[in-house]
């Protein structure tokens, strides 16, 4: 028997099928960037789906074709913003308790990393218990390209990954494969994206070791793999600007590739990249539950500092790709400044636990 049920907005749809339960994001003009509205209904199901007897396994996985989802949605946090307002702080509480849900979620819980999985997408998959990338999958937690610093537990998956691969991931903001994903340890199994219906059809009367064995295929080499000898030299360290240096001076194989990686780096916001290395090195080792409370402190300091906001305007807004750090080198920001987006009494803390209702 099918039930399907959705929000309000029809902004997510929830599905059964058998012993299967289905959650398909459902905004794909948007590549199903996440809402408010989205978070909460969220959250409630899968809730109602984590006690009740009759489901066996979840599924998430995005309408239309092109993603899973796309992140956050951070024109309605650029218009927060600007009016000062609480709904952003609001949804990172929610947000963050449904990624600490996932994380501990007593079913299988498969997550179908198909197409774009950026920033938040990655707080609603890369912490379940199957995730599955395919040939089209395009990942990454971009937040240093509008101002920001990786969250939705982000900074404690790129600090566990092989080396200092998350390290470079983070800094630079870049799109990752299929094969990188699996490398990080932001999956699990390749699956052609051809073969995800018979394998949505599977898991409705097998559990999902079986039903994604059966379709996994091998990936192709993962190209951030191939290049652990200069990422690993040239990240080892605490320091942005020493970073930076080692990669414009590294003459080994991949000195294109470093190059550019200094380049990217410094086209990022001065400030999100040393607090986003902060955030990594200071991150380690945590549990989930403590990242995420100092990546909500860290993100209510930059809702209050100019280049989140600069950020969003300049790639989402105006689109003029020409956003005007402040400060704008990375010489410029001083260890005092990223202390203060750090310091845990800084800020209001988050809590795994409901603060508000959610009705």
């Amino acid at each position: 028997m099918t039930e399907t049920a959705a929000t309000p907005e029809a902004e997510v749809l929830f599905t059964r099928r058998g012993r299967l339960a289905v959650a398909t994001l459902n905004r794909p003009k948007a590549v199903n960037a996440l809402t408010a509205g989205m978070v909460d209904a969220l959250l409630r199901q899968l809730t109602e789906w984590a006690e009740d007897g009759s489901v066996g396994t979840v599924l998430v996985q995005g309408a239309g074709g092109r993603g899973l989802c796309a992140g956050g949605d951070i024109v309605a946090i650029y218009r927060d913003i600007l009016r000062g307002g609480d709904d952003t702080a609001d949804f990172w509480q929610a947000e963050y308790r449904l990624n600490y849900l996932i994380s501990r979620y007593p079913k299988p819980y498969v997550a179908l990393m198909d197409g774009l999985v950026l920033g938040g997408g990655v707080g609603i998959s890369a912490h379940g218990s199957v995730r599955v990338v395919t040939e089209r999958t395009r990942t990454g937690m971009p937040e240093t390209t509008i101002g920001f610093a990786p969250d939705v537990g982000g900074t404690l998956l790129l600090a566990g990954a092989p080396g200092e691969a998350g390290t470079h991931a983070a800094l630079t903001g870049a799109h990752l494969d299929g094969a990188d994903a699996l490398f990080l340890g932001l999956a699990d199994r390749y699956v052609p994206s051809g073969r995800l219906d018979e394998l949505t059809a599977a898991l409705e009367n097998e559990t999902p070791e079986d039903a994604v064995g059966r379709f996994a295929a091998d990936p192709p080499p993962s190209g951030l793999a191939g290049q652990r000898q200069w990422i690993d030299s040239c990240y080892d360290s605490a320091d942005a600007e020493a970073i930076v240096g080692r990669l414009r001076a590294w003459a080994g194989d991949g000195s294109a590739e470093a190059s550019h990686a200094a380049d990217t780096i410094e086209a990022k916001s001065p400030i999100s990249v040393k607090v986003t290395l902060a955030s990594l090195r200071r991150v380690a080792g945590m549990p989930l539950d403590r990242a995420l409370a100092q990546e909500y402190r860290v993100g209510l300091r930059f809702l209050a500092a100019p280049d989140f906001r600069e950020g969003i305007r300049a790639q989402v807004v105006d689109k003029d790709r020409t956003p005007h750090w402040k400060p704008p080198t990375l010489a410029e920001v001083s260890p005092e400044q990223v202390e203060r987006f750090l310091d845990r009494w800084a800020a209001a803390n988050w809590t795994s636990e409901p603060v508000r209702s959610m009705g």
